[in-house]
């Protein structure tokens, strides 16, 4: 019973598909949330959700890749969310990691972004990087446009930030980087949030645990170890963690419960 909340299948790296989906499910991992970042992305994740029962997919257009994004993409994403499989709008938000960030058209298309979800009554997955006092203040300020619920995925701020967050009503996933002894802030930060506000994914292709230090790719096959470091920060067991996380993904993404 075991959960990734994002990641993303589309990708070539993984060899078979259908192969690494049998070792998930072997591994009891059951419920796995494939993540669009553009428009095509999404399409593809729509597909994947169709052909494998324990797949499911979020639609969005990423802040990094905005330069390939247009307005028009916009329609195609809100026409994806009324798909049975589709639990949330994202990954959508803000980036600021490379220099030549356009910072005003992030800010136009998470607004677009967060209109369309709180219209069609969806919840987001956010993604932030170097960022967070812009995060919290965007949110902040568009807050009623969250009611639907959000989750920051891939969490790497502070506990300090944490708190605010929470304040708007926040979930927040983790994934392998939170299982190295030396990533202080990701740790610090479960210590920190409630269980029944945590997460698991894997990101995967990207971010392997400290058991695949330096392999690529990463699958969803990592969430049992994340997951059992996870119930160790937080002094529970690993079985509690497991539900605690599949009833919060349901609470948060009702739609995690179709099947079709």
């Amino acid at each position: 019973m075991y959960t990734d909340i994002h990641c993303h299948l589309n990708y070539r790296d993984y060899g078979s598909i259908e192969e690494l989906i049998s070792n998930c499910l072997k591994d009891g991992v059951d419920k796995i949330v494939t993540v669009g970042y553009d428009a095509p992305s999404s399409e593809e994740c729509k597909k994947l959700s169709e052909w494998y029962d324990c797949v499911y997919f979020a639609a969005g257009l990423h802040p990094t890749e905005l330069s390939h994004s247009s307005f028009s993409d916009l329609h195609t994403v809100e026409g994806l969310l009324s798909h049975p499989k589709c639990v949330a709008l994202g990954e959508i938000g803000l980036d600021y990691h490379y220099p030549d960030t356009d910072r005003e058209r992030q800010h136009l298309f998470f607004r677009a972004q967060l209109e369309i979800a709180d219209r069609l009554g969806m919840p987001v997955q956010i993604h932030s990087r170097d960022c967070a006092e812009d995060t919290y203040n965007f949110l902040t300020e568009n807050s009623h446009l969250l009611r639907h619920g959000f989750l920051l995925h891939c969490y790497s701020y502070s506990p300090e930030m944490t708190a605010g967050f929470l304040s708007l009503g926040a979930y927040f996933s983790f994934g392998g980087t939170s299982t190295f002894r030396r990533s202080k802030k990701p740790r610090r930060a479960i210590a920190a949030i409630p269980v029944d506000r945590l997460l698991t994914e894997t990101d995967s292709p990207y971010l392997s645990p400290s058991s695949m230090f330096g392999q690529f790719p990463n699958t969803p096959r990592s969430i049992p170890e994340i997951t059992a470091n996870m119930a160790e920060i937080k002094g529970v067991g690993e079985r509690e963690m497991c539900y605690a996380v599949r009833d919060n993904a349901e609470r948060l993404f009702p739609k995690l419960k179709n099947r079709i």
